[in-house]
């Protein structure tokens, strides 16, 4: 693994879960692979008055339990946190940015990477104080968490104000699911393999469903989330790329821009929401008390934080249609969800079965050929096919290709290792560029507006469930099943 260029990496929310689950143990790796410059630093900022031995104490128990015993060593992590330093910064205070330019002040030409781990709601202020402090240099970058905004026009407000100090070669606007290995040995399996490319369009594939699904509630995050819900959270943003990777047509190359000039396609492509077309294709739904791996848990309205009379979703599923040559005629049916049966996300691509089958299936099995690419709990490839069983007669059962995305003895590496490795890079391609976020808003605005304006309550489904009927009559009307009914 070759050793990246000096950086400073200054977190914004360095207190917050986010940077202690996801952030820090990424970094870990990446320093135990030996990835990491001796000069690289890591300045962590929060409101609280935080001594640097108390922060670090105070983000062990959650970094530890991300990272596995077998790559835990204490003397690695004790030279690992000597990179960090705590700062207390309030985002509203010029004292605080000017005590921040001080502390950088000896490595102006060193990569330095604003990763804004806030609400939004602090992104413009922050990068306005940035530039006011003189923090900003030709080789600063930003990292901009979701959700960029609640609609179209918010998030225009937010990129504008981010735009006037950074340019859009210095904006990373991240989604984790791109950096995981599955969704990039899709890339490859498509574009890197001749087989697949006769079989990647209408008339050899049947539809294709993508299920992002949670077991978790809104774990303490009731107020945010009644605001928020489960389309802006999921569907704007990961949903929607994880269809457009699935989708786009082969770039020129692999280059950030010839990469998502093909993604915007897509999502330019889709057939838009008329007020019609969100009652006969979406499904909202909300989740009820119920069971989740045998535990008892409450439903969205007992929840902190949540008003007794929310119809926010914690549910989404919907048939997308992409009006182009490739995908004419095929149905994309996306779903996601909170307190779900399981926790998953996956793609499935289903292949239409064959013509005339001269050989009989066992049962069970209805002969479908599939591929499964898994980004959770595990990351996996597998490619179901069909082949004789052991014996005389010619009965045919399904059996699997699995891929070996890392190989037996290696560690997988975690999506925001790879992403975070990229930002100092200065490689883009695995992020989304402003004209991809308006688009997806522009798709999913029509949906919001109608159930904002609805006086229907969500159609309820048990927590611990795989989401309301609704949600299965919508496939069925395609004469297809989602695949755990399979």
């Amino acid at each position: 693994m070759n050793t990246v260029s000096p950086f400073d990496l200054v977190i914004f929310g360095g207190t917050g879960d986010l940077a202690a689950r996801k952030l820090i143990p990424a970094l870990y790796h990446r320093h135990c692979a030996e990835q990491l410059p001796q000069q690289a630093r890591i300045i962590a900022l929060g409101r609280r008055n935080l001594s640097r031995d108390a922060y670090l104490e105070k983000i062990f128990e959650k970094s530890r339990a991300q990272i596995s015993n077998n790559y835990f060593k204490k003397r690695q992590w004790k030279a690992f946190t000597s990179r960090i330093e705590y700062q207390q910064l309030d985002a509203a205070s010029d004292a605080d940015f000017a005590n921040l330019a001080e502390y950088l002040r000896d490595a102006q030409e060193r990569v330095r990477i604003f990763y804004l781990s806030t609400s939004p709601d602090l992104f413009s202020g922050i990068c306005e104080r940035l530039a006011h402090s003189k923090l900003v240099k030709p080789n600063s970058r930003v990292v901009l968490e979701k959700p960029l905004g609640r609609d179209l026009h918010s998030a225009d407000l937010i990129n504008a104000c981010v735009e006037s100090v950074f340019s859009e070669k210095q904006i990373y606007r991240i989604d984790h699911y791109l950096g995981k290995e599955a969704v990039q040995n899709l890339m490859a399996l498509r574009f890197g393999n001749s087989i697949f490319e006769p079989l990647w369009s209408h008339g050899k594939i049947r539809d294709v469903q993508i299920t992002l699904a949670e077991q978790i509630g809104v774990e303490g995050r009731g107020e945010f989330y009644d605001k928020t819900g489960t389309l802006r959270d999921m569907v704007q943003n990961h949903l929607m790329q994880l269809l457009c990777i699935v989708a786009m047509e082969p770039p020129i190359s692999m280059d950030a821009d010839n990469v998502r000039d093909e993604k915007l396609k897509v999502i330019r492509s889709l057939q838009r929401f008329s007020p019609k077309d969100v009652l006969a294709n979406t499904v909202r739904g909300q989740y009820r008390a119920g069971k989740v791996d045998g535990g008892k848990v409450p439903g969205y309205l007992d929840e902190p934080g949540i008003a007794a009379d929310s119809r926010t979703e914690t549910f989404v599923a919907l048939r997308a249609r992409i009006n182009n040559w490739r995908w004419s005629g095929v149905p994309f049916f996306l779903r996601t969800g909170k307190r779900m049966h399981e926790q998953v996300g996956e793609v499935v691509i289903n292949f239409y079965s064959l013509p005339h089958a001269i050989f009989p299936v066992a049962e069970g099995s209805n002969g479908t050929n599939r591929l499964y690419i898994r980004l959770q709990p595990q990351e996996s490839i597998e490619l179901h096919l069909m082949a004789k069983q052991a014996g005389d007669r010619n009965i045919l059962k399904p059996v699997k290709l699995d891929l070996d995305l890392t190989g037996q003895n290696e560690r997988h590496l975690d999506a925001y290792e790879r992403l975070l490795m990229d930002v100092v890079r200065g490689n883009q391609t695995l992020f989304v560029r402003r004209d991809e976020l308006n688009a997806a808003w522009q798709w999913v605005e029509p949906i919001m507006k109608v159930w904002e304006s609805s006086e229907e309550a969500p159609d309820y489904y048990d927590a611990g469930t795989s989401g309301p009927e609704s949600a299965r009559n919508l496939i069925a009307r395609n004469r297809v099943r989602w695949i755990e009914d399979v």
